[in-house]
């Protein structure tokens, strides 16, 4: 029988509508776990004293191993011995793959035993988290996990493991297969990924699509996003279809008799203006596009991705730890994502050295690209400039050049130049 602490403060959390993680984390206390008693009581205390009692020192982990767990110590040990070490481990999972019950019931029962029985599963971290376990207990775990095949994820200033959506396994609108990138990527970097020596921490994400729905372009320093550069595909019918109110609008959200508005629901809000439907027919001018989605996502049956498809290249984007967000810069806008990615993989680890070479301790990539600015860094990865690395080229499409780079020089002779340019 588990110590129950008094909780008034986490009891309020659970009077909302929505699901609370204190009330799973009682139900595990009153069945006996004493870990997620104290947790409760620990997080009680911190609530009533506006401060954390977690601690963070010392090195904890498994043999050969430099990330992958994470150390945590509570500062009152005395009042919550279950919580005394709550080191939290990192499996890597397999990146929108279907798990098999078993699978699942194979790392729960490992961890019921050793652990506290607590986990995150899908975070931003693309791992599954265990969360609290005993110094002494890491390596069992451990030992046992990879008897079973399953391996521990990045932490620490390294290599975190990938994620990727869905991709081509459910989704229609998939450009590149993201499960194999997301494979290739972490059997590639192992060591990267288990050994840390970098700056900072970075991250891949891969989405199939520019809806983005792994958030690559917000929450990895290199996103891999899937795209096409030829014309997006039009089902003429299909099209007629949606204006006449035989599909319905929305997917049926709005009812099934909800019938689509084209021109304000669909050619309206077309961020570059790029649509026209003129006399039942809907053309793109595709050379405007900017792959936004919204028209695919509006009307699924009518329009499509084209058919030669690839990814864009974006990097530099974080959350706010050190410094404030940043969303990624476009780096390389189209490259064809083709097994075993050698031309990605060049790419990688051209920006991987001058990170490497350059960065500051705990600076991401992009900040260090903030710092020594974007030419330096197209320099380093030996890519040439190019407008759509500019960051609004509509509304500003300056780039500055070297002097090498402009015929002559910077060097001008006022006459010559009057000359030249004379009305």
């Amino acid at each position: 029988m588990a110590k129950m602490h008094d909780t008034p403060m986490l009891d309020e959390l659970t009077k909302g509508p929505w699901p609370s993680f204190v009330t799973d984390i009682k139900k595990a206390a009153e069945a006996g776990n004493e870990a997620c008693a104290d947790l409760l009581g620990q997080l009680e205390l911190s609530y009533k004293d506006k401060e954390g009692h977690w601690k963070h020192g010392g090195i904890v982990g498994v043999l050969g191993y430099g990330g992958g767990v994470i150390g945590r110590y509570s500062d009152v040990p005395d009042l919550f011995p279950g919580v005394e070490h709550f080191h939290t481990l990192r499996v890597n999972q397999p990146a929108s793959k279907f798990y098999k019950t078993e699978r699942l019931r194979e790392v729960m029962e490992i961890w019921n035993n050793r652990g506290s029985g607590m986990l995150n599963m899908h975070g931003s971290t693309g791992d599954m988290v265990l969360l609290g376990a005993f110094t002494e207990e890491l390596e069992p775990i451990f030992a046992e996990l990879t008897q079973k095949g399953w391996d521990l994820g990045g932490s620490g200033s390294a290599l975190r493991t990938p994620a990727c959506c869905v991709g081509k396994a459910r989704c229609e609108f998939a450009c590149i297969d993201t499960q194999d990138i997301c494979y290739s990527l972490t059997q590639e970097y192992q060591d990267e990924m288990h050994r840390p020596a970098w700056p900072y921490k970075f991250k891949f994400k891969i989405d199939g699509c520019p809806n983005c729905c792994v958030a690559s372009l917000a929450r990895s320093d290199c996103a891999i996003i899937g795209t096409w550069r030829d014309d997006i595909r039009i089902d003429q019918e299909a099209v007629a279809a949606y204006v006449g109110g035989e599909i319905a609008a929305h997917g049926g959200a709005n009812g099934a008799d909800a019938k689509l508005d084209i021109k304000a629901d669909v050619i309206d809000l077309c961020p570059t203006g790029c649509m026209f439907y003129e006399d039942g027919k809907l053309t793109i001018n595709n050379a405007e596009c900017t792959r936004c989605m919204h028209c695919i996502n509006v009307m699924p049956r009518a329009l499509r991705p084209g058919l030669d498809t690839g990814a864009s290249i974006l990097v530099g984007a974080k959350a706010p730890i050190l410094e404030g967000a940043q969303m990624g810069s476009l780096i390389i806008p189209f490259i064809k994502m083709e097994e075993p990615y050698d031309e990605f993989k060049e790419f990688v680890e051209k920006m991987w050295d001058w990170w490497d070479e350059n960065g500051k301790n705990r600076e991401r990539i992009g900040e260090l690209i903030q710092r020594l600015g974007l030419s330096a860094f197209i320099e380093a990865v030996e890519l040439k400039p190019i407008p759509q690395m500019v960051k609004e080229p509509r509304s500003n499409p300056y780039i500055f050049y070297k002097e090498d780079e402009v015929p002559g020089g910077f060097e001008r002779d006022i006459a010559d130049y009057r000359k030249k340019h004379a009305r």
